[in-house]
């Protein structure tokens, strides 16, 4: 039996008297791709912000390769080194070029030479189709070409988990399509993901599985056959109903279908 990459127990969390999880637990095996579906508001963010402590839970644990995350003695800064997190607003330095955001944390936190910074941050933007751009600077570059470089920024630390939080929310949509390429050709790959995503189509394509969250609670985990065709909560279908009415029988995604 696989033992999963990444576990997550009973994890709550609290902002004030509001409840934004109430006991989120779920599993990921590796290279198993995961995407997060559900209302705005609903605690989706909040929970991946959780499983690298950028939020610390109120009350749960998570485990990464079997290392308890949530253990105090545990070192949170080591740990991080192997979950990538890609969000939705780029965070890239400005003043720094796409090359220099790649490789920074090779050499500050990695300790890596500057050659071998270099040679490294070079192949990850190359990977995500952006050699071509490695001196230019983020405000030359467009939201799409941002994000990929947060994505390679990610990859040259050769996580063991990704986490992505809406990563394609703040494109303009002619730009999403170049992101969930990126993104699916990682999941082809191999690359274990956890994904929060409103791309149905994507998700659709993508995931072996989805997780229905609402209300700070999983209301329904399963393959996305199932949580597209035959849902087996009312509230998963009458979601699934409002996306069709806004954007189409498949909510179509902007890739081509993974190859299994």
């Amino acid at each position: 039996m696989v033992e999963p990459i990444l576990k997550v127990e009973d994890i709550h969390k609290a902002y004030g008297k509001t409840e934004v999880l109430r006991g989120v637990s779920l599993h990921v095996l590796p290279g198993e791709v995961i995407v997060i579906i559900g209302p705005s508001g609903t605690g989706k963010s909040t929970l991946l912000r959780c499983i690298n402590l950028l939020t610390p839970p109120d009350k749960g644990r998570v485990w990464l390769e079997g290392v308890e995350v949530t253990d105090k003695a545990t070192d949170i800064n080591k740990v991080r080194e192997r979950i990538g997190m890609v969000f939705q607003d780029f965070n890239l330095f400005n003043h720094l070029t796409a090359l220099q955001n790649v490789r920074l944390a090779l050499i500050k936190v990695k300790g890596m030479p500057v050659k071998e910074a270099t040679d490294k941050a070079m192949m990850e933007l190359e990977k995500v189709g952006l050699g071509d751009k490695a001196d230019n600077y983020p405000a030359e570059l467009s939201g799409g070409q941002k994000q990929r470089v947060a994505i390679a920024r990610s990859l040259a630390m050769e996580p063991k988990v990704m986490l992505f939080d809406e990563p394609t929310s703040a494109l303009d949509p002619e730009l999403i399509g170049e992101v969930l390429e990126v993104m699916q050709n990682l999941a082809e790959e191999g690359m274990t993901m956890l994904i929060v995503s409103h791309e149905m189509g994507f998700a659709r394509e993508v995931a072996d599985r989805i997780i229905f969250l609402e209300g700070g609670v999983v209301v329904e985990d399963g393959p996305p056959e199932q949580l597209f065709t035959k849902p087996q909560h009312p509230r998963t279908r009458e979601f699934l109903h409002k996306l069709t009415e806004l954007y189409g029988e498949h909510a179509e995604s902007r890739t081509r279908r993974r190859r299994r």
